[in-house]
Parts: C-alpha cells; structure tokens; sequence
C-alpha cells in the first residue's frame, strides 16, 4: 500500500519544525524580517502564525494579530521573532522532516550514492516546492544571484558555503544525477533558482513512499513490448554484426560511455530496433519522455537532465537507455538567426555526458543533417536505418497480416520503398479492429487502400496494381538479337555473381526483359529503377537516391536494374549546372564500390560519359529481330492465341519489316486484351502499324 505523507504537521497552518527553523532562520540571519515586519504589522498574517507570534496572551507580550496601526509594536514583534528563532535552534536537534520524505531522499543517497551536503540540500529544495509558506518566507530574499544562493543555503541549512558550492557544482552529484541544479537565468526567487528533476519530482518526493521508477515519473519510462524482432532488420546485418556484441560485452563489463546514434526516416523502426536489442540482450530498457505526466512537451535541456537521472537510477542494472527525438538537444536552436541548440550552449556538459554514462545508450534521430560534426565523432557507432528492402518488407507483411493478404497483394504492396513497418503496423491495428466486419476480401480491400492513402500523404509512390514490366510466361532469350550469346553470358553470372553490364539498343529489343529473365534464371530479387525514381526536387537529394538504391540492392541481394541510366551518365563536359556532375560521380562511385550484379540500359549509348563506359564490364548491343526471329515469335504467339499458323505470304511481309522488336510484339498482346485478333493476318497488321510508328527507318534485315 502506498504511504502518503505531507511536510504539514496536524495543525494546517503550521509547518514542520524543520521548515520553521529554516523560515527564521531567513527572516532573523538572513534579514528576511525587514519586508516580513513593518512599522503598521505583519505583512503576511499567515506566516507569522505558522511561525506561532503572537499566537495567546504571555505574560508581558502584546497579542499581534488584528491590532490598530496604533497599538502595533515594531520592536516587541522583532524581539519575539527572535526569541521564537532562538528557541527553534535549541530544540533543532530533536526536529526532523517527514518520514516519507526522508525515506525518499534515503533511497536516492542509496541509489546515486549522495553525501549528508546532498541530501540536506535536496531535502530543501523538494520542500521550498511544496510547502507554501517556506517559499513566501523566502520571498522577501530579493535579488538572488547564483552566488548569493550558495551563501542563504549555506545559513539556512547551517553548512560551510564552500560544501554547497561543490554540492551544486556541474561536477557534483546532484547536477550529474539530475535532481538539482541551479539556474543561472534566473533571480526571482529561492525555488525558481533550484532546479529539480521534473514539476512533478517535488511532490511525488512528499507524496509517496516511492520506489525510484515513481520518481522518475514524466521523465523516463519503462518501454514496452517491441513488435518487430531482429530478424526484421536483416537490411542492416552487417551493422548488426557489430552493434550486438558490442552492447554485449559493454554490460558485461559495465563499459562507460556508449553511445549508439541511429538515424532514419520517420516509421523505419529505430524505437523498434532499441527494443528488441534489448530483449535479445536480456536488459530492461528506459525511454526518456518527450512529455511530462500531463502531456506536455518537454524541453531539450529537461530532457537531458531526466536522462542524467535515468543514468544515476539504473547504473547498477542490466538495461539501456533510449533518448528518442534527439532533434530536441541537438538541432532545436534557430539556425536562420544564428542560435545555437541547447547541446551547443552546453558542450562541455555533452562532451561529459557522453564519455560518462554509466548505462549504453541509444540516440534516435528522424535526421542527421543538423547534428554538429563535434558531437557525432563522439559516438561509438553512428548509422541509418533506412526502409526495409523488398524482400524484408514482405517478411514483415507476411508476419502482420499473411492472414489478411495472398502472396501476390503482398508481393504488390511490398514494391513500395516507402513502405516502412510503423505503415505496417498501424493499418494492420486498424483493419484488425474492423475485420470481423469486413471479411477476408474486404480486409484485404481495406488494408491495401490504408497503406496507399498513407504512402501517398508521405509523398511516397504506393505499389503498382499491375506490374506492366512482368516477364510473359512464353518469353525467350532467344528472340533477342545481340551480338553476344546471351544465355552463355547467364551461366557466367551464376558461377560468380557479380559484374557489371551495359545494355543499349532500340527502345523495345528487349533489355529489361532480359534482366527480369536473368533473375528468374539466378534465382535473384530484382530491383528495377528508372529515372523518375531518382529525381528529387532538393539539392543532393538525388545523389541520396541513388546511393540508395545500390544499398538496398546490396542488403537484398539483387540484382540492381538501372534503366535510362544515360539520364545519370552523361558526358560531363557536356554539364551545364553543378549538380549534374556530382550526380554523374555519384552514379560512377557508387558502380565501383558496387560488389553484386549491377545492369545499366539505355537507348542512347552516344549520351554516356566515356569514364563510366569503362567501368562497365560488357557492353552488348541489343538490335532489331532478325526475319528468322521475328518469324518465329509470330508462329508462337499466334499458336499461343488459337490461331492459325501464318505462311509464307504472311512471313514475307513480317521479313519486310525493318525496325521490328519483341517490344511490338508484347503491345499488339496488350491490344489483344481489349481489341481482341482473331486471325493471324489481324496480327501482322497489328505489326506493321507499330513499325509506321517509328521514324528512322534502316536497311532491310531481308526474308530468308
């Protein structure tokens, strides 16, 4: 059962004994009585009966309260004020604060290992925030410096000044722990200059025989249960390879300052992460709250503080530390005017902070752009956490709501690269909540158009209805006319798993095509990006992309399709902006430390810069169907169709196309869909059309 205790005795209007020595001794040594007495009365009735003046008749004493401005006696009243101080000073050594409180206090000398100085000066800075009248009593102290706090705490707790100065020191505990601190700012009173852990710290402190998880309450938290797990950010192994045993033996060895910063985009699952680290490393994990016990928000030098305590409380347990929203300490100032954030008034403070705490700490950030380089080599690892790649994205799809969805809504859903778990997590809540009332279709319905309303408002492109690029299930290799054998070049590419490809030629001779088939034939994912997925609207952001997309391909294990690449690489002479040049290094960086299969197609091989031609391994060129090519594919696709194998008259005319690819043979199927053909002559004019389409026409490929 909790205990409730108050520094008020039975009598409302009177403190505790303690609290009346400390009032005298302000009002008495430290001149306090001049604004307390004036020459008409008492200026506050009811502190002077709190202090018990002039409370019953006493032989030779004037009753005080309720006189005429004529029968008030300054001097008597004065005299009586000191003889009550000098009685309470008598009797001090049997007076002592409320069990609850020093309870309290006791526990936290116990836990952050506070000396008698500490304790004295914690013990009253939690009473001068609660007990109305020691804080009114304090009031007629005007004017108080920093300095000048030291000297009245030393008189009123009766310790050498030198003790308070060191206690309340940015070394001293109080200040590293968090529970008091001094602030500089500020003049206006004895309690606005003692700083305590949080508003609620003072009357929990009075309030409640508390075990420290309580004190901390609206300043750090217990976390609860993760929803993902470790297996759910296979993208990141590499890191996780080392971040893992490093935290590991770090609380084995009860290492000092570690430090994890982890940054990313909203949703990417950094809280999640720090959880389930913390439940495969078997620690408890504290959070450090963005808002106090009513909902507020918190500032960032509160904050701090809350995560000095949350260090001192749990320095001797097996946890973490998480202080998610970093943006509050390290980038809240106003960069436009100049400002500095609060880590950078405080760097001495920070630096300390860092290389002394006492619990392994994870930092979470939306965002390391505005974090000073200073700060950010005094982590001891720093890393992204990005969007999960495809394939981790349909783990997670399949883990939250394979019940919901069939393999191909997921593997549609999943083609998002904004798609992060918290999306996830939250429409799966919601149509979890209202699936008894929509069904298994219906859920599914509901679930797909969440994640697109959701991907959409986050300026994101949601996954396709239909993939147009999908590889047909009659396709071939061997109606692409390269120069090249191209199912020798794929038996290469198994064996080693790694190279570099340019494909050029034609729109429509088959490219993409050929590398969705090589990624059937590997048993690789494929990822494909044009140019629209790279171009961004900010500087550098597009450089951002591509690196990107060379991770995800990396951590996937896919091969990387980049297709209209002579958007990225063109000759850099040729530049006329800066931008474009840092986007063709960026490409070429990016292909040299590349170490999976990377293909690059393009229309235009004129329009590539000639360094990162060389970069590419194979250059094969990818022309138009060759008659006895073309002549084939029209006997197997209208085979495919029903209809009657076409002769010679008709194979003559296809031989007299000069320009045709597999790409008009995949459109004039598309058509069929909705102009459906119902003959094989319907076909081939269906071909020459597409061909009268194209301009430039070339030499006669000849009917053999």
């Amino acid at each position: 059962m909790t205990q409730h205790c108050s520094l008020l005795p039975t009598h409302a209007q009177e403190p505790n004994q303690v609290i009346q020595l400390w009032m005298l001794r302000i009002l008495v040594r430290l001149g306090g009585h001049r604004g307390f007495i004036s020459s008409r009365g008492f200026t506050n009735d009811t502190v002077a009966e709190g202090l018990g003046l002039g409370l019953g008749p006493r032989p030779g004493v004037v009753r005080w309260f309720d006189p005429g401005p004529e029968d008030f006696d300054y001097k008597a009243a004065l005299v009586e004020l000191r003889e009550v101080h000098q009685r309470a000073e008598r009797e001090n050594a049997r007076a002592s604060l409320p069990p609850c409180l020093l309870s309290n206090v006791a526990k936290l000398s116990h836990l952050v290992g506070l000396s008698t100085t500490d304790c004295r000066i914690l013990e009253f800075a939690v009473a001068i925030h609660t007990e109305r009248l020691l804080d009114e009593t304090a009031d007629w102290l005007e004017d108080i410096s920093s300095v000048k706090t030291f000297r009245i705490l030393s008189v009123i707790l009766d310790i050498p000044e030198p003790d308070i100065r060191a206690a309340l020191g940015l070394k001293g505990i109080l200040a590293r722990a968090g529970l008091v601190s001094i602030d500089r700012n500020n003049t206006r009173s004895l309690g606005s200059k003692l700083d305590l852990l949080s508003d609620s710290f003072a009357d929990l402190m009075v309030s409640h025989d508390a075990d420290p998880m309580t004190l901390l309450r609206g300043t750090v938290s217990g976390a609860g249960e993760g929803l993902l797990s470790l297996k759910d950010y296979h993208h990141i192994q590499p890191v996780m390879d080392i971040l893992l045993p490093y935290l590991h033996q770090s609380n084995v060895t009860q290492r000092r300052g570690v430090n994890i910063f982890i940054h990313g985009a909203p949703g990417t699952g950094k809280t999640q992460l720090a959880r389930a680290l913390a439940g495969e490393l078997q620690c408890e994990l504290f959070e450090v709250a963005s808002e106090d016990a009513e909902g507020n928000p918190v500032d960032g030098e509160r904050r701090l503080r809350a995560f000095q305590a949350a260090q001192s409380f749990f320095s001797n347990r097996r946890a973490l530390i998480v202080f998610d929203e970093v943006e509050d300490v390290f980038d809240d100032g106003n960069n436009v005017i100049g400002g500095k954030s609060t880590a950078q008034v405080r760097k001495a403070w920070i630096n300390r902070l860092l290389e002394e705490n006492a619990v392994p700490s994870l930092w979470l950030s939306n965002s390391i752009d505005g974090l000073d380089p200073a700060f950010i080599r005094r982590f001891d690892i720093v890393f992204e956490l990005p969007v999960p790649s495809k394939k981790q994205r349909e783990r997670i799809l399949h883990q939250s709501c394979g019940d919901l969805l069939d393999t191909a809504c997921i593997s549609r859903i999943a083609e998002s690269e904004g798609l992060a778990p918290a999306v996830i997590t939250k429409a799966t809540s919601v149509v979890r909540t209202i699936s008894a009332h929509l069904g298994q279709p219906g859920s599914a319905l509901a679930f797909e158009r969440l994640i697109t309303n959701t991907l959409k408002a986050q300026g994101h492109k949601p996954g396709k209805k239909e993939n147009a690029d999908r590889l047909p299930d009659t396709y071939d290799p061997a109606f692409i006319n390269a120069a090249t054998d191209l199912k020798n070049i794929a038996d290469g590419l198994d064996a080693v798993r790694s190279g570099r490809l340019c494909l050029y030629g034609p729109p429509g001779t088959g490219k993409t095509a050929y590398v969705r088939w090589l990624a059937q034939k590997l048993d690789m994912p494929l990822l494909v990006k044009r140019a629209s997925d790279f171009l961004g609207p900010y500087v550098g952001e597009n450089e951002q992309n591509i690196a990107r997309a060379f991770r995800e391909a990396d951590q996937d294990g896919a091969i990387l399709l980049i297709d209209e690449v002579d958007s990225f690489l063109q000759p850099r002479e040729r530049a006329q902006q800066s931008w474009e040049v840092s986007l063709v290094n960026e490409m070429l960086t990016q292909v040299e430390s590349f170490s999976g299969l990377f293909v690059a197609s393009t229309n235009l091989m004129d329009g590539i810069d000639q360094a990162a031609l060389r970069r590419f391994d194979l250059k094969i060129k990818f022309d138009y169907l060759r008659t006895e090519q073309a002549c084939e594919l029209l006997r197997r696709q209208c085979q495919s169709l029903g209809l009657v194998i076409p002769e010679s008259p008709l194979l003559a005319r296809i031989g007299r196309l000069q320009n045709l690819t597999p790409g008009d043979f995949s459109a004039v199927l598309r058509q069929h869909r909705f102009r459906p053909l119902k003959w094989s002559e319907a076909f081939v004019s269906a071909l020459e059309a597409e061909c009268r389409l194209k301009q430039g026409p070339r030499t006669s490929i000849g009917f053999l």
